[in-house]
């Protein structure tokens, strides 16, 4: 009989193939609320002398929670670049390229696993409850076996309590930047093809499913992350036309289907692409406009962002574009741009690019990620998104609403995805969002697939890193699948147990108030809690959720 070692592990371990069985702590006991996802893993490794490989070996689920289970596994990414070579700051895995664990990728033989000899792997376990699932506590066991209806190899067992709460709906607004035109490159689709709404719908699905609740909505190709001159695949929803008079035709049909599509996928807010160039904001869009009969670059590099012209198109387009959502009822749920990340020396410039959108949204909210402090002081900025290494300075300055982004790779030890970091790491994030009041989370990468400043795409596979663009795990957080679909991540997992960890905590304030809260949150700490300042012991999570859950017992 082969020697398979097993173990029963949290979500919030990361296995290589040279760690040893025991280098994880064993986890057998988990409680969750109903509404939330509950997630573990199970450590395998084979050691067989007498067989490089034990092929096709059955999984059996076995418990009350066994029919409310499902199993991936845990598959190795080439990561090339796992962190800043200086000063990478915060904890870390590992910093040496290697093979490392992320992909969770449906069993590639049904309800099978293949155990190469010495090699130490994971399977995922997800375990998700139907609505009003009694409460209690109940046994869940995972079981391989070398051949069906053979001896077990080895059985694992836990036990998970359901707690008699609900969780309550997330109210953090959380975007993380959807490229419908990595989608098409990927598969080599026609953009709004039936094929690429098909995939489009896989990758929102997999969005909403983990917390993303606010959508890039292209009504026309955002310019993020292009080099100057260049462009990315046309992914335009919005037709139109230039009429002989100088006035601007509109069809909304495709942008009506997108609506359709995310409201039906869980979607709750819609992001407009920026208005202007990225870092800047020097330059227009590419927007395709047919002109006299033939779909021409209208706007793009070469029109200059406050030309005449381009001001003109706003006008119109603006006012249009509000019409068709407030007839959906959805006008309050639109979030707007102006310029990605713009630099202090662009401020009276940045104000004049503002000026001319804002007469024609409205209330609607104008957000954009940047850095310094004096675009919220000004006044140009009512809604600034700073990086979380600079949130304090913005939260302290009392800007409500604050929102806030993260992206670089890790730099200064805050929170972040690279693969290289512990998954603690990155769900912090949080309990961090919570602490300060944290309206809305943005990130640039949900699935960008494309190399820096987006001069070619880029096979994710092939290198995460993207081209070595940025520490791998900071572009994407799905991969592409088969036919279409997204395949999760365990850092995108890790971000949705943030999002939960949100809503755990927001349950606990409504029974025992915001103080009692806070007071819980620093139990484990040092008596600090900030971005920068913040527990990487994944005990302090999971005895953080366990307290909370607890309460409602």
């Amino acid at each position: 009989m082969a020697a398979l070692q097993m173990r029963m592990i949290s979500s919030l371990e990361k296995c290589f193939y040279d760690d040893p069985i025991d280098s994880k702590a064993e986890k057998t006991n988990f409680m969750m609320f109903r509404g939330e996802r509950l997630s573990f893993q199970v450590m395998c490794r084979m050691d067989d002398p007498n067989a490089d490989i034990h092929r096709w070996c059955p999984i059996v689920l076995g418990g009350a929670l066994a029919k409310y289970a499902t199993v991936r596994l845990v598959s190795n990414v080439l990561n090339m670049y796992p962190t800043y070579p200086k000063n990478p700051g915060g904890a870390f895995i590992r910093t040496e390229p290697g093979a490392y664990p992320d992909l969770l990728r449906p069993l590639i033989y049904p309800n099978s696993v293949s155990l190469p000899h010495n090699q130490t792997h994971s399977l995922w376990v997800d375990i998700e409850l139907p609505a009003g699932f009694d409460a209690g506590t109940y046994d869940i066991s995972l079981s391989i076996l070398p051949h069906p209806g053979a001896e077990p190899f080895g059985t694992v067992s836990g036990q998970v309590q359901v707690v008699a709460a609900d969780l309550p709906e997330q109210t953090l607004i959380h975007t993380e930047w959807f490229y419908t035109d990595s989608i098409a490159n990927y598969y080599h689709t026609k953009a709004f093809s039936e094929k690429h709404w098909k995939y489009i719908e896989s990758y929102l699905r997999t969005a909403t499913r983990n917390g993303i609740n606010m959508i890039l909505t292209p009504v026309f190709t955002p310019e993020l992350d292009t080099y100057v001159g260049g462009e990315r695949l046309t992914t335009q929803l919005v037709d139109i036309e230039l009429a002989e008079d100088g006035s601007y035709r509109f069809d909304f049909a495709k942008l009506h289907r997108w609506i359709d599509l995310c409201l039906d996928c869980g979607v709750k807010y819609f992001e407009i692409p920026h208005f202007f160039t990225q870092w800047g904001a020097q330059a227009t869009p590419k927007i395709i406009v047919k002109v006299k009969g033939r779909n021409k670059k209208y706007f793009g590099w070469h029109v200059a962002s406050t030309d005449p012209k381009y001001a003109d198109f706003l006008a119109q387009f603006i006012p249009a574009l509000l019409a068709e959502f407030d007839s959906r009822g959805l006008k309050d749920k639109c979030i707007f741009h102006v310029s990605d990340e713009p630099g202090l020396s662009q401020l009276e410039h940045y104000k004049k690019c503002r000026d001319m959108i804002s007469p024609y949204v409205g209330d609607a909210p104008i957000i954009d990620a940047l850095t310094h402090l004096e675009f919220y002081t000004s006044g140009v900025v009512k809604k600034p998104v700073p990086n979380t290494r600079g949130a304090l300075d913005f939260y302290q300055a009392g800007v409500p609403g604050l929102w806030t982004y993260y992206c670089g790779g890790g730099r200064a030890g805050v929170s972040d995805r690279s693969i290289s970091m512990p998954a603690a790491r990155t769900r912090i994030l949080g309990v961090q969002l919570y602490r300060y009041n944290i309206e809305g989370f943005l990130h640039w990468g949900y699935n960008f697939y494309n190399s820096c400043h987006s001069y070619t795409p880029m096979d994710p596979y092939a290198g995460p890193d993207c081209g070595y663009f940025t520490p791998s795990g900071d572009c994407f957080l799905v991969y592409p699948g088969t036919d279409g679909q997204a395949w999760e991540s365990i850092r995108l997992n890790a971000l949705r147990e943030a999002m939960d960890d949100i809503r755990a905590l927001r349950l606990y304030e409504e029974k025992f108030g915001r103080e009692a809260t806070e007071a819980l949150l620093l139990e484990g700490t040092d008596g600090e809690l900030t971005f920068t300042h913040y527990p990487d012991d994944p005990s302090y999570l999971i005895n953080l959720r366990e307290k909370i859950a607890k309460a409602f017992l």
